[in-house]
């Protein structure tokens, strides 16, 4: 089991996912925590927790599961990492009780596309983690029930267990290629806070307006996205124009719209070119003429 567990710490490391040791058996990390930290080796300056001991080093690793048969868990954050975790219901007469996979599926139906293909581990429990890269800047956070129920996230701050790894309730298993996909935009939409204004409306109205702007982000891609042939340039330049209010009031980037409908449209059947020809002019022309009308009105 060392050899085994050694090798699934280094296979993860030469994705670039940073990893550190769990307990034996354990979802539980082996490093101590802050209360009992010794203040020496990697703790001299100041105590160093598992997010940021977690390495790609191949002999960092080895030395550490020379030790023991450790689990292993991989630092979600440091990784550039966001995971979906799709648990099964939990406890008596919940058989019948839908599971995080089915309600990510349907969410992602709402949203006009499939469930994303990317790599998948079942967990000991039965359920399922869904590993997606976040884009570079962007900084996620854990999430518990935003997404739906039983649709957990692991980000900065969090970690998961890792392929190969053990515990009494049983294995992590992967189920395909370790090969983690682009975080879905309008997943990203839902995960990522909307910077908050210097100056502006209170925070209930802000709200109303954000959760409004998802919605509605969510409705026009899925709009372009089953748009029949001899409808599709028209409507993606509707949901352009639509949304580039939403652009112009400051409740959605720029760059979230353009690339969510860019997906769309080429989903739909339309050209890389024929896309950005459309969201340019039909974006511009919106934020130009929708720039200072909710301050007016």
């Amino acid at each position: 089991m060392r050899a085994v567990l050694l090798r699934a710490a280094l296979q993860a490391a030469e994705q670039g996912w940073h990893v550190f040791p769990l307990r034996p058996g354990s979802k539980r990390p082996v490093l101590h925590g802050e209360t009992s930290c010794p203040a020496t080796g990697p703790c001299a300056a100041g105590h160093r927790k598992w997010e940021l001991r977690a390495t790609t080093d191949p002999d960092r690793i080895r030395a550490a599961w020379s030790r023991a048969p450790f689990n292993v868990g991989i630092a979600t954050g440091p990784s550039g990492l966001l995971v979906v975790d799709l648990d099964v219901p939990k406890g008596k007469g919940s058989s019948d009780a839908p599971g995080g996979a089915a309600t990510f599926a349907a969410l992602c139906e709402r949203a006009g596309h499939t469930v994303p293909d990317t790599y998948r581990v079942r967990t000991a429990s039965g359920g399922e983690h869904l590993y997606f890269t976040v884009p570079a800047g962007v900084r996620l956070t854990n999430t518990a029930g935003t997404v739906g129920e039983l649709v957990d996230t692991r980000a900065w701050g969090g970690y998961v267990v890792a392929a190969g790894s053990t515990t009494p309730t049983g294995a992590y298993e992967a189920l395909c290629a370790p090969v983690a996909a682009p975080l879905p935009v309008w997943l990203q939409t839902i995960l990522q806070p909307a910077p908050k204004p210097a100056q502006g409306p209170s925070g209930a109205v802000a709200g109303q307006s954000r959760r409004y702007a998802d919605v509605a982000l969510a409705n026009e891609t899925r709009n372009v996205a089953t748009a029949q042939p001899g409808e599709r340039e028209g409507k993606l330049f509707r949901a352009a124009r639509a949304l580039g209010r939403l652009v112009a009031w400051g409740d959605l980037p720029r760059h979230v719209v353009e690339q969510a409908l860019q997906e769309a449209g080429q989903g739909a059947g339309l050209s890389a070119a024929e896309c950005r020809s459309t969201l340019r002019s039909a974006l511009n022309w919106s934020i130009t003429h929708n720039s200072g009308r909710r301050e007016a009105a």
